[in-house]
């Protein structure tokens, strides 16, 4: 095993005193082609040139000297330092960290980023990172190839955002480029990359959040709100016990594409939201997409709202990983399972209708699980029922897909 590994950052900057010294007395230095061109890599040493960090940290664990692993940014942070300190490889590391990508791209485009999501995009992640940018107003996206300003662009469509693409930073090379989502295509880009995705309403206040990312506390307290939250127009899918039922059984999070099918006012739709998730809200009334429009502007959530019918409508939609559908029965149903979503949910009047569509779910290879809810709501004035609503309640999950 290696007598001793450091990792340093580099950011473009002249090295530290501390990197210096480590650099010049390894015996093994592994980086990308940029890094091992420094001048100050030792003749003598062993080169490994940075792909799988993986295999680099099995050469390091079985050397018998001094490494020293170069990295673009802080090596913390999405870095090189998690996968060398893995179980697997039994290495500990000291660390000289650099600027990161992320604060030097926010840096180039002078703007704060406290408030900002940060994703990394893979092939295996890109939608998820996507997903991210369709539901928040500023995302930084640490691109690789395959995954990179073009591929965000294309899987983008129908959602309007800017990007500022900041490639081979601290270089020579250096370049940022502000265009449009749908611009971003017509372009082939240099890596290292990194993306800032901006759009939207303002997140944070002029003076700031409290909590790097997203702040918790913007908005009214409650997992679901009451009609008048939303205007008081309701519709019966929408009642406030079915919603939170609904909700509960998807369970929308951070990366998630949501469908809500029949959004009415768009309660569903801004809750879900809420958590993070990104959502597509269809309703082939009108009305009901700009009240959807009006209460998400309302709550500075973001949503991509489509005007139409399902199913046909649903057709070239991005692929979802929950959907509620409101409206349109049976037939949206199925072709909503024809799309394989993790979870669906639904709701029928009678339990023939219940039973209609829950045995086509299971055709489908969803496991279904069906409950009566009744809930009644009373005037606490006088302790009399003044509301009283029932629905059986259609829930499905696909069992290959219950990550």
């Amino acid at each position: 095993m290696a007598d001793r590994v450091t990792v340093i950052g580099w950011d473009g900057s002249p090295l530290t005193a501390a990197a210096r010294s480590a650099l010049g007395a390894a015996t093994l230095v592994a980086g990308a082609a940029h890094h091992l061109s420094l001048a100050e890599v030792p003749p003598t040493a062993e080169r490994i040139r940075l792909g799988s960090v993986a295999l680099a940290a099995r050469r390091i664990a079985g050397h018998r000297g001094t490494a020293v692993v170069l990295a673009d940014g802080d090596p913390g942070f999405f870095g090189v330092v998690r996968t060398l300190r893995a179980p697997d490889f039994g290495l500990e590391v000291e660390v000289v960290p650099a600027v990161s990508s992320v604060a030097a791209a926010f840096a180039r485009a002078g703007m704060p980023w406290d408030d900002a999501q940060v994703v990394v995009a893979h092939r295996r992640t890109l939608r998820r990172a996507v997903n991210v940018c369709r539901a928040h107003t500023k995302v930084a996206v640490l691109t690789s190839p395959g995954a990179g300003p073009a591929e965000l662009g294309l899987l983008m469509e129908g959602v309007h955002r800017t990007f500022v693409i900041c490639e081979e930073l601290g270089t020579e090379r250096e370049q940022v480029t502000i265009l449009t989502s749908d611009k971003a295509a017509d372009h082939s880009w240099r890596d290292p990359n990194v993306v800032i995705v901006i759009g939207g309403p303002a997140g944070a206040t002029e003076s700031g959040g409290w909590l790097a990312g997203r702040d918790p506390s913007a908005g009214p307290r409650g997992w679901t709100l009451p009609a008048e939250a939303y205007g008081g127009l309701m519709g019966e899918s929408e009642l406030e016990p079915l919603r939170a039922a609904q909700l509960a059984r998807l369970g929308p999070r951070v990366g998630d594409l949501v469908w809500d099918i029949g959004c009415a006012s768009g309660a569903f739709a801004t809750e879900a939201a809420r958590a993070g998730a990104a959502v597509i809200a269809v309703d082939r009334d009108p009305q009901a997409c700009a009240r959807t429009e009006a209460n998400a502007r309302a709550f500075g959530i973001q949503l991509q709202i489509v005007h139409g019918a399902a199913p046909h409508i649903l057709e070239n939609l991005p692929e979802p990983d929950v959907v509620r559908v409101g409206g349109g029965g049976a037939a949206v149903v199925s072709a909503v399972a024809d799309r394989r979503p993790q979870r669906i949910v639904t709701h029928a009047a009678t339990r023939d209708a219940a039973e209609l569509i829950g045995r086509d779910l299971t055709s489908h290879g969803y496991d279904v699980e069906c409950a009566l809810l009744q809930s009644v709501e009373l005037d606490t004035r006088a302790w009399t029922e003044r509301e009283r609503s029932v629905a059986f309640l259609l829930s499905a999950v696909l069992p290959d897909r219950t990550a």
